[in-house]
Parts: C-alpha cells; structure tokens; sequence
C-alpha cells in the first residue's frame, strides 16, 4: 500500500503552509485587527493544523517500520507541529494559543539533511570546539574579575560584582558593544580593548573550525559518492582499491539532461567521458548508441585532433569526466587503464570515428 498524498507532501508546500501560519500568527498579535478578521485567521491556522494532523497520521501509519525510523528527524518535527499548538489551545490562555505555532518554523526543514550533516560536523569537530568554548569561558571570567577590579570603586552600581561585570564581559567579547555599561577609567578601557580582540579572535576559531568541517564533511560524501559512480564502470571494477582512489580523485561527476550536446564536431577536445547512466548518440554517418559502462571522446586526449563527431544525450546522462592533465597522471597511475583507452581508441580510429 503506497502513502497517501497527505504524508508526501513536498517541501515547498511545507514552507508555504509554515509561512501562511506564521502571517497569521503575527497578525493575530496586532491590537487593532477586527473581530471578524481574528476569526478568519484562527479558522486559517485550525485548517493548516489539520492538514499537520492529516500528515502525521499517514506517515504513522503507512509507511514501513524501517522508513519511520530512517524518517524519524521528520516524524518528531510532525509531531511538534501537532502537539505543541494542541497543548497550547488545552493549556493556555486564549491570548497566547496561536504563538505555539510558530513552532511550524520547523516544517520547512523536515526533509532537509542540514540537521544530519550538522550533527556529523559537531561530532567529528567536538574536540576542537569544546576547547574554543574553554577559552571563550576563561577569557569572559578573567575580563569580568579584571573589570571588577578596576571600575568596582568608580561604577559600584555597574560593576560592583563578578556577576554584574560578566553582562560588560559578554557584550564586549561579542563585539556587540551595547553602551549600557563603559569602563571610565584608564585601565578599564584599555582591558576593553584587549577583550575586544580576544573576542574577535575566538569567535574567528569557531567559525573556521565549522567551516573546515563542513568542507571536510562535504567531500567527504562527495567522495563517497564519485566512489560508486566510478565503482558502477566496468572498466575500474578491477582494479585495486589504491588504484582506484586514484581514479575517484580524478574524475569529476556530471549530469546532462537528455538532448543535451555533450561536445560536437570541429570542437577541441580536453576531457573525455564515462558513462555511468543512461545513453548517448554519436553523430557519426551511421549514429552510434552508446549505454553505460561505455566512453567516449578519447582521441582528442590521446593525438590532440578535434572532436571528430558530435555526441548528443538521448536520456539523461549521468557522466565522469577526466581531463586532459588527470589523464596523464592517471597514465602513471594506473597505466593498465591508460593501456584499455588507448587500445579502444585506436581501434575507432581504425573503424567509425566517436569523437
């Protein structure tokens, strides 16, 4: 038994139901919007919720047990956004009910992966972040000791304890630099200066840990992935794993949609191409079919020559592409792959030219 339309509904749709329901909380929020107007936008949120309810209770119940687990991210956020407003409209008071659904926030991000690809970041980062923040903790106490020292005789009603100075500490470290409370003396303002830097400094390690690890996590899957499509090629299924890291580094994945030109004719050639999925035709006096496990487009890298024929998609084409300067280096590396190509293509040119 498939889902029924309720339970697939898309993300767009998600987003746009989240945002009619959002509108219609802040508006409820205003003080002069009529009666009739008040209705109109509460019945609006009670039909976004049952449609809410409707999408929780297909998923539930129709989809597989290993789906809901895989799912689970998206069947919890299902649920907040039917139980909190439901808690709401039982438990609270009448003026604030609609503010709970703004926890439909979250429903445009039910299918997003940015949660999963978050918590590999924070995981494999842990260490390195958990050390930033033993700095920023330091640095803030030793700031708000300091400016208790210095400013507590000048500003008793301001920074006349640890506590009161850690709020100046704080908004300092961030830069954010409220003005509700400024060092008047000398040495206060010097000590500001000092733990304005610092801030800068630990906020600029937080952002370049996350930053490098979300770059290391994106190619790390980008990896994974040119590894199975380059793995799915018979012509690398035989050779070692040290070879084919290699070939992954190599060549770079592409999709082109069906009728589109790969390369035509009188062209110069810099890349030739793999394909992984799907078929392409080769322009030549009697058009060729190519289909997966095939390439094409060697010659220009093996003698220079031009494109010799243009070689169009007939379906979506899911394609590795190896450029000139890898191919040389993949003639080093894997020279009994270089050996196929060149056989291959001298074996076209002896035949039917294919690009």
């Amino acid at each position: 038994m498939s889902p029924l339309p309720f339970s697939k509904i898309s993300s767009p749709l998600n987003a746009l139901l989240a945002a009619t329901g959002l509108v219609a909380v802040a508006a409820l929020t205003m003080p002069d919007v009529a009666e009739r107007t008040r209705l109109i936008l509460a019945v609006l949120l009670g039909g976004i919720w049952a449609v809410y309810v409707l999408q929780l209770i297909e998923t539930l119940v129709m989809q597989r047990t290993r789906d809901v687990r895989d799912r689970m991210p998206a069947i919890v956020i299902d649920m907040l956004a039917v139980f909190v407003p439901l808690a709401a409209f039982l438990l609270v008071g009448s003026r604030d009910q609609s503010l709970c659904c703004a926890i439909w926030l979250l429903k445009p991000l039910r299918d997003s992966t940015f949660f999963r690809l978050m918590a590999r970041v924070l995981t494999n980062e842990a260490h390195n972040l958990i050390g930033v923040t033993s700095i920023f903790g330091i640095v803030m106490f030793s700031a708000a000791l300091a400016a208790y020292i210095i400013e507590r005789d000048v500003q008793p009603d301001k920074f006349g304890s640890i506590p009161q100075a850690m709020w100046w500490a704080v908004v300092t470290l961030s830069t954010t630099g409220y003005g509700d409370e400024i060092p008047q003396s000398f040495a206060g303002r010097v000590l500001a200066g000092l733990v304005m830097m610092s801030g800068i400094g630990i906020f600029a390690l937080w952002a370049g840990i996350l930053a490098t690890g979300f770059y290391e996590e994106v190619r790390r899957q980008d990896f994974v992935r040119n590894w199975q499509l380059v793995a799915a090629v018979p012509l690398f299924q035989k050779v070692g794993s040290a070879a084919l890291i290699e070939i992954v580094r190599a060549l770079r994945p592409r999709v082109v949609p069906a009728g589109a030109v790969i390369c035509r004719k009188g062209d110069t050639g810099d890349q030739m191409f793999f394909i992984v999925e799907g078929r392409v035709i080769v322009a030549t006096p009697n058009p060729v079919e190519l289909g997966s496990g095939s390439f094409f487009g060697e010659m220009a890298l093996i003698s220079g020559e031009p494109r010799s024929a243009t070689v169009s998609a007939a379906t979506e084409v899911s394609l590795l592409s190896l450029y000139s300067v890898d191919f040389q280096m993949l003639s080093t590396s894997c020279p009994e792959i270089a050996d196929i190509i060149r056989k291959t293509a001298l074996e076209r040119r002896g035949a039917t030219p294919k690009a």
